[in-house]
């Protein structure tokens, strides 16, 4: 599965969002670009088939189809949209999300699928409070057990604080298991990447195969993956 914007922009002169190129596909990370605090979810809806652009085009696969897009990508923690409440518990959010997948939800199923995530011991813990990484976890892993789900539009994880690193290597796991995933934050998070990333090449790969490490170099807003 491949997911292209194509000149994508919202709003007056662009306001919303500027015009974008970016596209994702299985088995890839993809890191765009967005500032200000409407642009990053303004993307994650156009990304994910739930936002028409007012101009240029979003297709999968070659073919302009957003209901696709809806039933086979996942909106993931885009803030006022898919962002659990703060004050409900890890529990109650895997319990809600648990339900709409449509697996058992009851406190014995919550806290058994909570500790295969080794995410018990936060149970009780309001959501808010729950450390960057083991929130994204969380919170990619449910959107994952939705019916038909193939690909995550990832907003703004570096809201949140903590390291960018992590969020960013969690991103490149859920691609290696055959997940399309497009993660949308801001400079400072994309410059700490990239410099990691051109570190991590510095030193060269260990193996021909670490060469294509299934993620992609920080985009411009605008800019091509």
């Amino acid at each position: 599965m491949r997911i292209e914007l194509r000149g994508v922009a919202k709003g007056r002169d662009g306001q919303a969002l500027g015009t974008t190129t970016v596209g994702f596909e299985s088995g890839r990370a993809t890191l765009a670009r967005a500032e200000t605090e409407q642009r990053p979810t303004v993307l994650g809806l156009i990304a994910s088939g739930r936002m028409r652009p007012d101009t240029g085009s979003v297709v999968i696969d070659g073919t302009a189809d957003a209901s696709a897009i809806r039933r086979r990508v996942a909106l993931v923690d885009a803030p006022e949209v898919s962002d659990p409440a703060p004050n409900v518990t890890l529990a109650g959010v895997a319990a809600e999300e648990l339900m709409f997948a449509g697996v058992p939800s009851n406190p014995v199923s919550v806290s058994r699928w909570l500790g295969q995530l080794g995410l018990d011991h936060l149970a009780r813990v309001p959501i808010a409070n729950v450390a960057p990484h083991a929130r994204l976890r969380l919170l990619t892993e449910l959107a994952l057990l939705r019916d038909g789900v193939e690909g995550l539009v990832i907003v703004s994880p570096d809201r949140h604080g903590g390291d960018p690193i992590e969020w960013w290597e969690l991103a490149k796991g859920l691609a290696a298991r055959g997940f399309a995933v497009l993660v949308i934050a801001g400079d400072a998070s994309a410059a700490a990447i990239g410099a990691a990333a051109m570190i991590a090449r510095m030193h060269g790969p260990e193996s021909p195969e670490e060469l294509d490490d299934a993620d992609t170099l920080p985009l411009a807003e605008g800019g091509i993956a």
